[in-house]
């Protein structure tokens, strides 16, 4: 039996029903009781949902443990020796226990959820466990474990992400043909793994795992890999991919994914066969749209299956409103939570400014980073924004130098005739780091005049941004 509840515990009170637990979900809890909602949270997979349960969390920790092998790898050219008698070199001694790796990983997933959990509690916002459907414009049905529960809401969030999309003819068994969802219960290194796809996902893993020691084949159906990414920094990740010894087979498209015992073999669709001992799917995302009812209320679907929003996350349906990967919009975890938070602020009155994608920092978790901000290369290069450029190689930054980093630069565009810094990519070691000054310059529109007139530390990498900003002040002509 259906039980009916009213959540609004107070007459005036805005009752908000959010579906889904990942950041797009539960920064819009919090902006919710902050506004004085009354919200109640239905998630059935776990708080923090793929962005902290399989996805950036995790994968995120699996590349800091590769970061340092990586740092390990260099540390020759540092002049470290390993041993009593100082002869060995410090990458033969050290390997990876991947099952450790592996459980770390989970440990922290696990305990950033929990970390989530509290929070809401904290902040008096109900969770529920389960899955919700639209019953209606102003009513969630939650199907729990023994019962359903009807919740009426004067706004509705649809935050319900999305998972790993599969091809017909490479179908995921957990073991060795794998999702990037799966990886976590391997308890040994692949011996030759074989990542289908060159995106974002599928670099950063192919970047990992070449780095703890695996031998990695990148098959891209792209001329390049990192066809989304600014091409110049596609090129350096390319390079340093082959001169380290992983195989990269450009303009490769996979027809099929076969286990063969304690293999796989991947057939690509020009008849070549590639065999490996494990298989990584990183072909893109679907939405987590279907039973959700949205048909029934009008709820707008693109093509893909992603619900349509405007920038300040309202449907198509008055008083329902949609957060994060669901929606297909730039598929960042600080993006759904600032989804969510727009949502929110409008929902419910508060002064609100509508999505502004220029804003918005991105990174690839490789080795080296790639990090980017506001217009691209692509952009320019296009006639549609007029832009001048300055690119600083990272082997002239003596900061760089030391550390034995060499690949990566720094790239800057700003308007013409103003100076205005309109964009920038780092390519380097901790770039993640890097794009934060970036992208403030291209939030608060301030020009290369105020960056060069900043101090940087010397040395540090900070002041390739510095002298980049002291070069366009002198040339700014049209890129």
């Amino acid at each position: 039996m259906r039980e009916q509840l009213r959540i609004g515990k107070n007459a005036g009170v805005s009752r908000v029903v959010i579906v889904g637990g990942g950041p797009g979900g539960y920064e819009a809890a919090l902006v919710g009781r902050q506004l004085g909602g009354d919200v109640t949270l239905v998630d059935s997979d776990g708080l923090g949902g793929s962005a902290v349960l399989t996805d950036c969390v995790p994968s995120k920790t699996l590349i800091a443990t590769s970061d340092v092998m990586t740092e390990v790898r260099q540390s020759a050219e540092l002049g470290l020796r390993f041993g009593p008698s100082g002869q060995g070199y410090v990458d033969s001694s050290v390997h990876v226990d991947l099952e450790a790796v592996n459980a770390r990983v989970l440990e922290l997933a696990k305990n950033q959820s929990a970390d989530i959990a509290e929070r809401l509690r904290q902040e008096d916002i109900q969770i529920l466990r389960g899955t919700g459907r639209l019953d209606g414009p102003d009513r969630v049905v939650v199907q729990g474990d023994d019962r359903e529960q009807s919740l009426g809401a004067d706004v509705i969030l649809l935050a319900t992400g999305a998972r790993p999309r599969e091809l017909p003819e490479a179908k995921p068994d957990g073991e060795r043909i794998l999702t990037w969802t799966q990886v976590y219960g391997l308890c040994e290194l692949p011996e030759r793994l074989i990542v289908v796809g060159s995106g974002v996902t599928g670099a950063e893993f192919a970047s990992a795992y070449e780095a703890l020691g695996v031998d990695v084949v990148l098959v891209s159906s792209r001329d390049r890999v990192l066809p989304g990414e600014d091409a110049d920094a596609a090129q350096v990740l390319e390079d340093v991919f082959v001169r380290r010894g992983m195989t990269v087979m450009s303009k490769s498209r996979a027809a099929s994914v076969t286990r063969k015992g304690d293999s796989v073999a991947v057939e690509l669709t020009d008849g070549r066969e590639v065999n490996g001992s494990h298989c990584l799917l990183a072909v893109g995302s679907v939405p987590n749209t279907f039973g959700l009812g949205l048909e029934d209320v009008g709820v707008g679907l693109d093509r893909g299956g992603f619900i349509t929003v405007d920038r300040v996350s309202r449907t198509s349906t008055r008083g329902i409103y949609a957060a994060g990967d669901c929606t297909g919009v730039l598929m960042l975890a600080s993006v759904a939570a600032m989804q969510g938070r727009i949502a929110m602020w409008h929902s419910l009155g508060d002064a609100v400014t509508p999505l502004d994608l220029t804003n918005v920092s991105s990174n690839v978790f490789t080795a080296p980073e790639i990090a980017t901000v506001g217009v691209t290369q692509r952009q320019v290069d296009a006639g549609e924004v007029p832009a001048s450029k300055v690119t600083l190689p990272l082997s002239g930054n003596a900061r760089a130098k030391m550390q034995g980093n060499r690949d990566g630069f720094v790239k800057l565009f700003c308007r013409p005739a103003t100076g205005i810094v309109v964009g920038g990519v780092v390519v380097s070691p901790r770039a993640s780091e890097l794009i934060y000054p970036i992208s403030i310059a291209v939030a608060e529109r301030l020009t290369v005049d105020q960056i060069a007139g900043a101090f940087t530390v010397y040395p540090s990498l900070t002041g390739s941004l510095a002298e980049a900003a002291r070069r366009l002040r002198g040339s700014r002509t049209v890129a």
